[in-house]
């Protein structure tokens, strides 16, 4: 019963919540072991409250997950878990997550909770709504962002980074409808109603906006932002980010992937190398120019 907990809270997608850190590497302040620390500790909170939210997204999709051909073998939708243990499990979890959030930071607890309301009326209302769905994903990313900040004594964090995650989260959740719609044809509707406002060819209209002007923005962010090396040093990254978009967008129109992000970046190998190479580079230039 508690591996089947488990992988309802969807641990591989807390991958996620690793953008908490990007206030932390990119003020300067990795190095810092109580801005670490409480970063840290803001990673597992968020990571707790993500894991409530994927138990009631299953609870309330539980009728539709038992249709889907991969989702009816997760735990609630195939029987391995019951509702009423989920649903215990989830309070008790989250009655232990906001209090913790609160004795980090109150601003952090707040960011929390609000993270928590907005995939609460996401799981209800705002997933059936086309667009509304996925500027609501890319919202959760910007809270992400926001709570990691808000944990640390942050001296000059580039704006153009909040226009960066929420482009990408925006590539990112136009990539996972087109995925869905692509695997599920004729059955998608059934699945997910708010794929029946998406067409395939509008899907990669879009995905081709927000791609082309995540690079713009991240292109702009390596040039412009204030705590970066005078020598521009940071434009050294932008092929890197340069491949792992356009891999992706490889992996959702050529091997029809991509339906779960979390899944294609813990599996897909040219993808993790170009992300461990940007991650690399970001900190040679970061701590070490």
């Amino acid at each position: 019963m508690l591996r089947a907990l488990l992988k309802t809270m969807r641990p591989r997608q807390w991958t996620k919540n690793l953008v908490i850190f990007a206030a932390l590497v990119f003020d300067k302040q990795l190095v810092d072991p109580q801005a670490g620390l409480r970063t840290l500790a803001g990673f597992v909170i968020f990571c707790l409250v993500s894991g409530v939210v994927y138990i009631l997204n299953d609870l309330a999709d539980i009728e539709a997950d038992r249709k889907h051909p991969e989702k009816s073998r997760r735990p609630l939708a195939s029987g391995k878990l019951s509702t009423t243990v989920a649903l215990t499990a989830a309070m008790i979890v989250l009655a232990l997550a906001l209090p913790a959030g609160w004795l980090l930071s109150e601003d952090f607890a707040l960011i929390t909770l609000g993270y928590f309301v907005l995939n609460l009326a996401y799981s209800k209302w705002l997933k059936h709504i086309p667009l509304v769905d996925v500027l609501t994903i890319a919202m959760g990313f910007v809270l992400r962002v926001a709570a990691g900040v808000l944990l640390i004594d942050v001296a000059r964090f580039s704006p153009w980074l909040y226009v960066v995650i929420t482009l990408g989260a925006l590539y990112l959740g136009f990539g996972k409808r087109r995925a869905e719609l692509a695997l599920l044809a004729e059955m998608a509707n059934s699945h997910r109603p708010v794929l029946d406002g998406y067409t395939i060819p509008l899907l990669d209209q879009f995905i081709t906006i927000v791609s082309a002007t995540t690079i713009i923005a991240y292109s702009l962010y390596t040039f412009s932002a204030p705590n970066l090396p005078e020598n521009h040093a940071m434009m050294l990254t932008i092929p890197f980010v340069l491949y792992g978009i356009f891999r992706y967008l490889y992996l959702i129109q050529v091997t029809y992937q991509a339906g779960a992000p979390e899944e294609v970046l813990l599996s897909d190998r040219p993808l993790q190398i170009s992300i461990v190479f940007w991650g690399l580079s970001v900190l040679v230039i970061f701590y070490l120019l």
